[in-house]
This record gives structure tokens, C-alpha cells and sequence, in this order.
């Protein structure tokens, strides 16, 4: 979908990344990183590091803010994809037209948390049947952007920039096929807040 007020982008696909430096030590990042170094079309990637803990929402926005191509595929430090993830995704959103495309996970360390959506149409009245590990139109995930408000300490950066996407006319589809692992700590994750799991503060 055109936006107005952008300038051209490059062709091609970046990777986000936001990560903290515990992620780095224990060894999740690099397995991350080497899952979008193995991906079977070229893509770029951009690591971006919490440095000061505002959590993954704020540093994936500050990642977005340097993407110059024209899809953005996110990635969080703890996950992995399969190969062919990039590929598909954009397959499916050249198939489709689409602006935004999400794909499926396997789920290690826990269950699927959303069964009922696997597989099904995209339902704009079910804004949380996505993950962040999307492929979306850059000029439309740079407009929508990430945002939190600290005083609310639930979950919900993945649902509010789904939501922006709806309200600014996106065409979202689901690809109904498992390309990458959602990988639980402890039974859940860390919903992108800073004082979750080893993003907390220390």
C-alpha cells in the first residue's frame, strides 16, 4: 500500500533484531543471527541493543529507524527461523499483495499459546493472532512504529502495531505454514517488557 510523504526504498529484506546483552552471552543471539545468515535469499541484518533497558519494543523501533529496503522482517534474540522463512514469506506476500504476512511457529520450552488461529484467514477483530515475526512493508512498519506505555506492565507491542496496521488500511494475510521456533524461558516469555526474564534489569 503506497504511503504518502516516504521516500523510495531499496528492494530487498532487512531483519531486526533487538537483543540485550544476556542474550549475547548465553549464546541465544548468535543462534538467532546465524538462522538470518542461513536464509536462502540475501537479506540484511540489524542488531539492535537494549543498552539501557526500555525493552524489546523501544530498540526494535530504534533498529526499524535505519532499515533502507523495502520489507522489514523482525526477529527476536531468543527465536530462530528455518532457511526458507524470508523466501516464503515473501512468496506469499507477492502472491497475495499483501503488506504484512505472518507466517507459523514451532514452540520449544512450551505450547502454542494460539492454536485456534493456525491456518485460518486473517480476522482484523483478532488483532493478537499474530506474532512479531512478520514480514511487513517497511514504509508502513516505520509509519505504524512500536510503543509502550511504562506504567502498563502486561504484554501488548505486538497487538498495538497490528491494530495501527489495520487502522491505516494494511492488507494482512496469514501464511499458514511453521517457519520458524518460538523458543519459551520458563514457561512463557518475556513480551518484549524490561523486566521479564533475563531482559530484566541487574
Amino acid at each position: 500500500m503506497p504511503l504518502e510523504g516516504h521516500a523510495e526504498v531499496k528492494p530487498g529484506v532487512t531483519v531486526v533484531t533487538p537483543f540485550h546483552a544476556q542474550r549475547r552471552a548465553n549464546g541465544m543471539l548468535e543462534r538467532a543471527a546465524a538462522s538470518v545468515r542461513a536464509q536462502t535469499v540475501p537479506v540484511h541484518h540489524i542488531l539492535a541493543e537494549d543498552i539501557h533497558h526500555v525493552g524489546a519494543a523501544i530498540t526494535r523501533t530504534h533498529g526499524l529507524a535505519l532499515v533502507d529496503t523495502e520489507w522489514t522482517a523482525f526477529l527476536d534474540s531468543d527465536d530462530e527461523l528455518d532457511p526458507d522463512h524470508i523466501e516464503h514469506l515473501l512468496t506469499h506476500a507477492a502472491d497475495t499483495g499483501a503488506d504484512y504476512v505472518y507466517p507459523w511457529f514451532r514452540v520449544v520450552g512450551g505450547t502454542d499459546p494460539f492454536p485456534m488461529f493456525y491456518g485460518k484467514p486473517f480476522d482484523p477483530a483478532a488483532p493478537n493472532s499474530t506474532t512479531i515475526t512478520i514480514l511487513v512493508r517497511t514504509e508502513l512498519a516505520k509509519q505504524i512504529g512500536f510503543t509502550r506505555d511504562p506504567n502498563v506492565q502486561v504484554g501488548g507491542e505486538d497487538f498495538q502495531f497490528t491494530l495501527g496496521c489495520i487502522n491505516a488500511g494494511a492488507t494482512i494475510v496469514h501464511l499458514p505454514r511453521r517457519t520458524w521456533t518460538w523458543h519459551h524461558h520458563g514457561g512463557g516469555n518475556t513480551s518484549g517488557l524490561p523486566n521479564r526474564g533475563d531482559a530484566r534489569r541487574r
